[in-house]
């Protein structure tokens, strides 16, 4: 089965998200005793919708793909379908090596996903010709358009993204790297209409960096606990207001990074702890990561309180 979907109108849906709003990647919601809570979960998304979003990928890094058995992931995929209403496009996270790639491919292509994000493949390090070759297997294997995440040790050459741009259903590239000499490299040698995304951590830090290269479409960790902050930056980035954006990034996005980079995992840990202080039920964290220390968790709240001032009172309201 080779992908047959209209790739184009998802990439169309995808391309006027990504111009009204940032990319949102929801935290699935567990109870104390780790076990799935599929009813938070449908809060967490619905307030997500409601904020407006360019499009919502359920099921990826942020909401800990890494820790979700099949079932599990069906009903996050299910629920995030059914919850979102056909308002913005729903981009479901697959991943480890391409035979179980396709089956998470098929269930989120079962729950009504419009599209795929490849995350980067389990474990081992591989070359080009590899990288290539598992994104083709999966594509052969599903009817969903793809886009392809490279970070850690996935890393696509320009030829490579030659090749990939011409695999039936390949739609887009998400960079992690922020690595901008190649980025802007594989921007100039893709075709007209092929999608990139910035998906760096904390994307706002690189956000006008990334978009000097032809990339303005990021995905947004504080669009899960704080949309009002998150849209008041991608106003702002959009805009071209640069005062607003440094105030920003300067007295909530860098205090944030430097927060997250005390611990290892608390690029997710430390989201979903932000969550939880503005009430949102998403419960704790899977092992192998771990909630934040009480010291982090106090230092977390103040810089929350400082975000959240920034921001005109209007911003959000929704919420």
């Amino acid at each position: 089965m080779t992908a047959d979907l209209d790739s184009e109108a998802v990439v169309e849906r995808l391309r006027d998200g990504m111009a009204h709003g940032v990319l949102s990647f929801p935290l699935t919601s567990f109870h104390e005793d780790g076990s799935l809570d599929l009813d938070g979960f449908r809060t967490h998304v619905a307030a997500q919708i409601a904020a407006g979003p360019g499009a919502v990928f359920p099921a990826c890094g942020t909401g800990e793909f890494f820790s979700l058995d099949e079932d599990e992931y069906r009903e996050v995929v299910t629920a995030t379908v059914a919850v979102t209403a056909g308002r913005v496009p729903v981009v479901a996270g697959i991943g480890y090596g391409w035979a179980q790639a396709a089956r998470f491919a098929r269930i989120a292509e079962e729950a009504g996903a419009d599209a795929l994000l490849v995350l980067p493949h389990y474990l081992v390090a591989a070359p080009q010709e590899g990288l290539v070759a598992q994104v083709e297997q999966i594509a052969a294997r599903t009817r969903l358009p793809l886009i392809v995440y490279q970070r850690g040790q996935v890393a696509f050459s320009v030829e490579s993204l030659k090749r990939l741009t011409r695999v039936p259903g390949v739609i887009g590239l998400k960079d992690g790297h922020s690595d901008l000499d190649r980025l802007q490299r594989l921007t100039l040698s893709a075709p007209e209409g092929f999608l990139f995304f910035n998906g760096a951590a904390t994307a706002e830090i690189q956000a006008r960096a990334y978009a000097a290269v032809g990339v303005p479409a990021y995905s947004s960790a504080v669009h899960a606990f704080a949309p009002e902050i998150a849209d008041a930056f991608f106003a702002a980035h959009r805009d071209g207001d640069d005062a607003a954006m440094d105030r920003l990034l300067r007295d909530f996005y860098i205090p944030f990074v430097e927060l997250r980079d005390r611990h290892t995992g608390y690029a997710v840990s430390l989201v979903k702890a932000a969550a939880r202080l503005r009430g949102r039920p998403v419960g704790p964290v899977r092992a192998p990561l771990t909630d934040p220390s009480p010291t982090d968790l106090a230092d977390l709240e103040k810089l929350l309180a400082t975000g959240l001032a920034l921001v005109p009172a209007s911003v959000g309201a929704v919420l």
